[in-house]
């Protein structure tokens, strides 16, 4: 099953397949009617603590990515019902940040293709 990463005001598009939103807070600005959200995986989102600590410090990416395995590794429930909601289909994980390379979502896909 392809993982793909977009950001969430990106328009939606037919090949993005299920859309799951990947972050703990909703989008500024962004209703459900426009988002086209599918699921909103907000249990499996960074903390609110680790999400602060990290304040998209490119420098502590490397902890970060570190920090949210391991809050991952302990959430096998929330990790799960995301697998669940995925299916065997394309699925494409939407996330808020400005930052495109480096941010939760693509944490995320890492965790999701690694384990």
């Amino acid at each position: 099953m392809p993982i793909r990463i977009k950001r969430v005001y990106e328009p939606p598009e037919g090949t993005d397949g299920r859309r799951i939103l990947v972050d703990r807070l909703w989008p500024r600005g962004m209703s459900k009617a426009v988002a086209a959200i599918d699921f909103w995986a907000k249990d499996t989102a960074p903390s609110h603590e680790l999400r602060r600590w990290y304040g998209h410090v490119l420098e502590k990416w490397p902890e970060f990515k570190r920090r949210y395995f391991a809050e991952l590794d302990t959430n096998g429930e929330g990790v799960a019902q995301l697998r669940r909601e995925m299916g065997r289909r394309t699925v494409t994980l939407l996330f808020g940040s400005k930052e495109m390379r480096l941010n939760n979502a693509q944490a995320l896909k890492e965790y999701l293709e690694s384990h």
